[in-house]
């Protein structure tokens, strides 16, 4: 039964009152049941539905007052203004709140809330949106797991970051160039599936009985089970329309890349669910800023950060995507800026917010992985070496708290380079083959006997007599270093370093009883640690010093060069000529020091900031990736150039590939490698043509497709951009593995260029759309079939499994 609109009743009133009353203006809202009525008085218009574009969703309200006026004065003197839909009142006559900089001109708009279900089968139908993801879960719980224990030995990095598990287990303090978090989960799955930590990792070996290897893989898989939810989710909070978003879940369920380097202890699985949670959280937020805010938008902001901070935890590649978020961000922030509608205090809460989520979180979570790995591996391991003397002297295990304080004349000293990537100063038998041919002089960052040097007093003096006063170490003596297992003295003169020609060479040269001035040094503080600048004195651990050279002026310095293979590629150790006080590395200080006439030092005087250590590691972390350049003197099979990913130009031969081996092949579905990169060239001629097209005043999209088509493609461009553009100018050694979070930027331009052009067109019937859905999911599965034993594992001579080079740089069979 149909409602009239209207309710007219006469109370008798006078001609003239009725007209008076007639020339208020009213809003005249409809019953919800008449949403579809169209009604004919000016001053009513329905109100908008929860799919409706951001054009329809808007209605005309009065500028003005309700104050008097005639209907001509209303047609040409009242003004308007467009206010968007507010239903958050749920009451026709709830006040319209103040503007806050409602913004949903893109990605998915908000949903219409559902009465509560009255049966079962509604409840069904309102939640039949839950199945594809759950579904997609499961397939990829298949893919993921299926077969992972197939491969019983040692495979590819796992050599590398199996290690950590054992590391964790045991407490040894272990460097790597990566953040701890991935690390850390690592030794949690080791933790959890009962490994004991003894095995080594060593590359290619079987693993024991007493390592649950499959249980930790199928802990680190997880991971990328959870990228195809992920990936569902993310296209639909995006506006992707469901063809679309089923062919992004299709794509990062069913590639041979993603698949492969999730089955195994390796960190790419975690680095790539963080980048993925990144990305849909990033998405969500979006989406939430119709209500600046609410707890919702709070609460996806602060995600957002969160995710930033664990994917910059587990490798720095996820810097990259925090410049996506950064980006959005700043654009974010300048269109708030131009909307004048903002008050100075919404623009400063918008600012302030976005400060407190976006940096201080993900900072502090990034501090909290060190923190967290700081005090679970709190005993001395092979990797402290890394950290400085007084880190090393907080470790478990260490006996740098032994050292005496004060450091005397007689003394057996090990000397640490304080600045990144330095080491311990280092000397061997082997001689330059180059240069003066005397004995080579380096640092090294393991601890040996050859970095033992002993403190002596310079030739002119009286020799050292261990019975007679003790002289102890200060600022401005000049002293000589004889190096213990050679007794060659620290020596340098006008030859030039061998890598560094700038610098003066430094040798071993002569022995206890043969020498020169050439081997004075003289000792000049810096800074103590501890004490400052109170004692000139020289104290093991806490004082930074410099070795001036007496004779050349140059200081004793240990950068970044490293030797060839003749220097077993160790840290060159040259005299710099220029004087620069500030150059860390030419700042050393005692490590370790044996003197049985000093006492024992106190431990309490050996205590390390953590910011300190913080930024010490990140530093030296940075230092030693910078320092993965290609070996000119090997040739490196596995290595690749960032231009063969896009186009899959060349895989990966993740361990042996003999006929008895089950044999790994990274690489990727090629359909969906090539799609993505074929797209992003498409969607950028697309964005030209429009572009060229509006300048010639067409308008081929409304104002909420055009924004929503720049919305995704920018998210998926510069996201593909920022991943792969570093590579080009980076100078470290690279595989095809580093392409794997790039991909899923591709894969999102690849999706949003098939919906644009025919799942969202206009164009197209949906039986039309079905064809092409089902065409390309089709490919997509059989090109997955096909290649799927890359992933899985191929068994036998791989001679006998034919037509899996496609390319022929694809090194899979043995030629």
């Amino acid at each position: 039964m149909n409602r009239p609109p209207a309710v007219a009743i006469d109370f008798g009133s006078p001609e003239s009152d009725i007209q008076s009353t007639s020339s208020l203006e009213f809003e005249h809202v409809g019953h919800p049941d008449h949403y579809h009525q169209h009604h004919h008085h000016r001053a009513e218009e329905t109100l908008p539905l929860h799919y409706m574009s951001e054009e329809k969703a808007r209605r005309r309200v009065r500028v003005g007052g309700a104050g008097g006026g005639t209907d001509a004065d209303f047609n040409e003197k009242e003004q308007f203004e467009y206010q968007e839909y507010d239903d958050a009142g749920k009451d026709v006559y709830n006040k319209p709140r103040p503007y806050n900089g409602t913004r949903i001109s893109s990605g998915r708009l908000p949903a219409h809330p559902l009465p509560p279900p009255a049966s079962i089968r509604e409840f069904i139908w309102q939640n039949l949106d839950l199945i594809p993801p759950i579904v997609y879960t499961l397939l990829s719980c298949w893919t993921r797991f299926h077969n992972i224990g197939e491969s019983n030995v040692v495979v590819w990095d796992e050599a590398h970051f199996g290690k950590f598990g054992s590391h964790y287990l045991k407490r040894e303090f272990y460097f790597d160039v990566h953040p701890p978090l991935g690390k850390m989960l690592v030794g949690l799955a080791g933790l959890l599936s009962g490994y004991d930590g003894s095995f080594e990792f060593k590359s290619g070996e079987v693993y024991p009985d007493t390592v649950p290897y499959v249980a930790m893989r199928v802990m680190l898989a997880t991971f990328g089970v959870l990228m195809v939810p992920l990936a569902w989710y993310t296209s639909v909070e995006l506006g992707m329309s469901q063809w679309a978003s089923h062919l992004t879940t299709l794509m990062v369920l069913l590639d041979v890349g993603w698949l492969c380097i999730s089955r195994f202890i390796l960190l790419d699985s975690m680095l790539l669910f963080f980048t993925f949670l990144t990305v849909f959280c990033l998405t969500r937020f979006h989406n939430e800023q119709y209500d600046p805010f609410s707890l919702d938008w709070w609460a996806w902001l602060f995600l957002t950060g969160f995710s930033i901070g664990c994917v910059t935890s587990v490798k720095m590649i996820g810097l990259f995507v925090t410049a996506l978020v950064g980006v959005y961000t700043i654009e974010d922030l300048w269109d708030k800026f131009g909307d004048t509608r903002l008050t100075v205090r919404q623009q400063i809460n918008h600012w302030a917010a976005r400060v407190i989520c976006l940096i201080v979180v993900p900072i502090l979570v990034f501090m909290a992985s060190f923190k967290i790995h700081f005090m679970v591996l709190n005993h001395s391991g092979p990797g402290d070496s890394q950290m400085s003397s007084l880190f090393q002297a907080n470790l478990v295990g260490n006996d740098f708290y032994k050292n005496p304080l004060d450091v005397a004349i007689g003394s057996k000293v090990t000397l640490k380079n304080m600045g990144w990537g330095g080491g311990l100063l280092h000397s061997h038998v082997q001689t330059f083959p180059v240069g003066s041919n005397q004995q080579q002089v380096t640092c090294y960052h393991y601890k040996d006997n050859n970095n033992e040097w002993l403190l002596l007093p310079t030739w002119e003096e009286k020799p050292y007599d261990p019975n007679g006063e003790l002289r102890y170490l200060k600022n401005g003596d000049a002293i000589r270093l004889s190096h213990v297992p050679t007794t060659r003295n620290l020596h340098s003169h006008t030859v030039a370093a061998p890598v560094t020609k700038q610098n003066y060479e430094v040798s071993g040269y002569g022995n206890d009883t043969v020498g020169d001035s050439h081997d004075y040094w003289i000792v000049e503080v810096v800074d103590d640690i501890k004490w400052g600048k109170k004692s000139d004195k020289i104290h093991s651990l806490t004082t930074r010093m410099r070795l001036k050279h007496k004779v050349l002026g140059c200081y004793l310095r240990a950068a970044n060069a490293i030797l060839p293979q003749w220097g077993f590629k160790q840290v060159e150790v040259s005299c710099d000529k220029e004087n620069n006080p500030g150059d860390a590395h030419t700042y050393w200080n005692v490590e370790s020091h044996w003197n049985d006439r000093l006492p024992q030092g106190d431990m309490k005087l050996y205590k390390s900031p953590f910011l300190r250590d913080f930024w010490h590691l990140n530093v030296a972390m940075m230092t030693s990736n910078n320092a993965l350049i290609p070996d000119p003197d090997k040739e490196d099979i596995l290595a690749s150039k960032p231009f063969d990913w896009p186009f899959l130009h060349l895989g990966l031969r993740m361990c042996g590939w003999g006929d008895q081996q089950i044999k790994y092949y990274l690489m990727g579905t090629p359909v969906i490698w090539w799609g993505g990169t074929i797209s992003l060239v498409v969607g950028l001629l697309t964005f030209g043509f429009y572009l060229l097209r509006w300048q010639r005043k067409y308008n081929d999209m409304d104002a909420r497709e055009w924004d929503h088509f720049l919305y995704v493609g920018k998210i998926a461009f510069f996201g593909w951009a920022f991943h792969f553009v570093p590579f080009l100018i980076m100078g470290r050694v690279t595989y095809l593995h580093h392409y794997l979070p790039t991909l899923y930027f591709s894969v999102l331009m690849f999706a949003h260029v098939l919906d644009h052009y025919i799942f969202s067109s206009k164009r197209f019937s949906d039986k039309t759309k079905a064809i092409v859905f089902g065409v390309i999911a089709s490919i997509i599965i059989f090109t997955f079939w096909w290649f799927s034993g890359v992933a899985f594992g191929i068994e036998g001579p791989i001679a006998e499994h034919t037509g899996l080079r496609w390319r022929k740089t694809w090194n899979i069979y043995n030629d």
